[in-house]
């Protein structure tokens, strides 16, 4: 039976012309809760299984200078085709834990204890998330760190200060160690955020965990299939990752990109967060091209949860493709 746009106003039309039902007695609604359930989401590479768990979102006013050599207009534009508000942006956080059958790795922590108290839990939620996917820190072997932003590396403590995963090797860049313990380049760095993430990281990594950590190298494996590809430009030591097991691979992208809409769609757009702007697009273009020519499954750490899916190009830019719910794994 055809469904017109005229049936489907003489609908409207009756069911506005229909009494409320008053006649029925009133019942007590179920309670709303307003909270969302835990966020996570599992899936396989191969043998191993790889578990997304949301660190939150944080929505803030759309800064003049977020894209830097874009005008404040053209994000807006950009961030209205992709049905988001004008004059904001959320930005997700998405760690992962990965069994790859012999190891329990985190790959980045997320945003930390203390920014889940100031925040009130709109990030710093992935201790809790990881706990509500039934992960025991303790049990972790291996934390793999990408780079040193503080949304990648404050959870590796608790609020207390303590490690956040105490039986595990925290392994990072070691291009990344080099340059951020580097007391000439931190002298050399400008005031404002750049001093922060200087100073935030010697917080976590030399007072709270009194430099024990591993560097490593890139081309290399970090952990069982799990290895360590070079993606400067973000920072000086950015690392994204391959895992593969078997015939299957995903691409873990860490911070090539920002949001998607933004920054997949328009790839020569420079993110306020790049240290090295033109080397991070230079990065951007190489590593899409060749998730689009490998046809492989990328995940991002800023995606919108879960936070996988495949590329595509789209004009001069490219196209995030969702990866299919799969409710088993």
């Amino acid at each position: 039976m055809e469904l017109t746009r005229r049936h489907a106003l003489a609908g409207a039309a009756a069911l506005a012309a229909t009494p409320l039902l008053s006649q029925v007695p009133a019942t007590a609604a179920a309670p709303v809760a307003d909270k969302q359930a835990p966020s996570f989401y599992r899936y396989k590479v191969g043998d191993a299984q790889v578990t997304a768990i949301s660190d939150g979102v944080n929505t803030m006013a759309l800064p003049d200078t977020f894209v830097l050599n874009a005008k404040k207009d053209e994000v807006n534009a950009a961030l209205e085709k992709a049905f988001m508000p004008k004059d904001k942006v959320s930005i997700q956080f998405a760690p992962l834990v990965i069994n790859t059958g012999g190891k329990l790795v985190v790959v980045d922590t997320g945003n930390g204890a203390a920014a889940f108290a100031s925040s009130k839990g709109n990030v710093g939620q992935f201790a809790t998330n990881m706990a509500a996917a039934g992960i025991d820190p303790k049990n972790v072997d291996l934390v793999v760190i990408s780079h040193f932003h503080g949304d990648h590396i404050n959870g590796l403590l608790t609020a207390e200060n303590a490690p956040a995963f105490p039986n595990a090797e925290v392994l990072v860049p070691a291009t990344e160690w080099k340059y951020f313990m580097d007391d000439g380049e931190m002298s050399r760095a400008p005031e404002g955020r750049m001093q922060t993430v200087f100073k935030n990281a010697r917080r976590v990594l030399e007072a709270g965990l009194k430099k024990k950590v591993t560097p490593y190298e890139w081309g290399k494996e970090v952990a069982p299939g799990l290895t360590a590809v070079e993606t400067i430009g973000h920072t000086p030591g950015h690392t994204s990752y391959v895992l593969a097991s078997g015939s299957d691979k995903v691409f873990i992208q860490s911070d090539v990109t920002n949001h998607p809409a933004l920054f997949a769609t328009n790839p020569g757009w420079h993110l306020m967060f790049d240290q090295d702007p033109a080397l991070a697009e230079k990065t951007r273009r190489r590593v899409y091209d060749m998730l689009v020519a490998d046809k492989m499954r990328v995940q991002g750490f800023h995606y919108p949860f879960p936070a996988n899916g495949f590329v595509e190009k789209d004009g001069n830019g490219y196209r995030l493709i969702p990866a299919p719910w799969n409710p088993v794994i």
